[in-house]
């Protein structure tokens, strides 16, 4: 069975006409079981009033459709988004509030220049062009929501975004460090034995309880922690203020939002209250919440990550 997840911004509402809504926190996702393909659309309602579901929707997806319905600061800031992400392949549409060429002109020299382009009639032909993207190597399942099922025990939602997750696995919890077991797998509410990069999974695991886990956690089989990173930071151009060492932000990093300190402003380190799982060559994006304007200060990718 394969997967396919798209982050759903702009006119996010669109989502509910491509898919039955599901899990909703700050994250809304919506998704369809179709020919065994299973698609799954991640809209930000949390966004604008926090930057933080914004990257954690682009984190969850392997493509992004942007349907703008008004081009604002808001606007400017999901392009910014997905360009500091490296989302290079979705869907660009608009409404007939938007002008053409005005949107054309924001996107100019962003990752968005390489979408498809689509009328609202055609959004949905265009995603369903894109093929699932897998990627290979020891399992990792990035954890979106935790939650106590009555019967069941733990629950986990979350992304595979590497290898494949098996029923009877034992992983461990990051950056925690706590062992578990998958007791079983499902993809679109049915009982699977094994599920690969990408899917969208809900697994039911044992040797852990649901307030100890966060959003970003990892379920892995091989340990990709630091305590400290540096990045090939590019500040961006919309982002007024400077970066100084002492200062500090939060740092997305897959689907991980973590508090972070500048150790050093050029080259780049910061330094983490929480562990980060990580490696090098991935991409770090600088938040700034309490800025007025971009909330984005930067981005590069992860030049080195230290072990705690």
């Amino acid at each position: 069975m394969e997967s396919v997840n798209f982050a759903m911004l702009g006119r996010q509402e669109a989502a509910a006409e491509f898919g039955k809504k599901g899990t909703a926190s700050d994250i809304a996702t919506y998704d369809r079981k179709e020919s065994g393909v299973i698609r799954t659309w991640a809209a930000p309602v949390g966004f604008p009033e926090k930057i933080q579901p914004l990257l954690q929707a682009i984190a969850l997806s392997e493509y992004a459709v942007f349907y703008a319905d008004r081009l604002d600061r808001y606007a400017g800031e999901q392009i910014v988004a997905l360009d500091s992400a490296g989302m290079r392949r979705g869907v660009l549409a608009h409404t007939i509030d938007v002008d053409e060429s005005a949107l054309e002109s924001a996107i100019r020299g962003t990752v968005l220049e390489g979408y498809a382009r689509a009328t609202p009639e055609t959004v949905k032909s265009e995603m369903y062009k894109l093929p699932a993207v897998g990627r290979d190597g020891p399992p990792q399942v990035a954890i979106d929501q935790c939650f106590d099922v009555k019967g069941v025990g733990t629950v986990v939602l979350g992304k595979v975004v590497q290898g494949t997750i098996k029923q009877y696995d034992e992983l461990t919890l990051y950056p925690a460090g706590t062992g578990v077991v998958v007791k079983s797998i499902q993809m679109h509410d049915d009982p699977v034995e094994k599920a690969a990069s990408p899917a969208r999974v809900g697994l039911a695991v044992k040797g852990m309880r649901p307030d100890g886990i966060s959003r970003g956690d990892v379920l892995a089989a091989e340990p990709e922690l630091a305590s400290a990173i540096g990045v090939g930071f590019a500040k961006s151009p919309f982002y007024k203020a400077g970066v100084s060492v002492g200062e500090g932000c939060l740092v997305s990093v897959g689907l991980q939002v973590r508090a972070a300190k500048v150790e050093s402003a050029s080259p780049m380190s910061l330094s983490f209250e929480r562990p980060v799982f990580c490696k090098e060559g991935q991409a770090a994006i600088l938040l700034k919440p309490e800025s007025k304007s971009v909330r984005i200060a930067g981005y590069g990718p992860i030049t080195f990550a230290r072990n705690p």
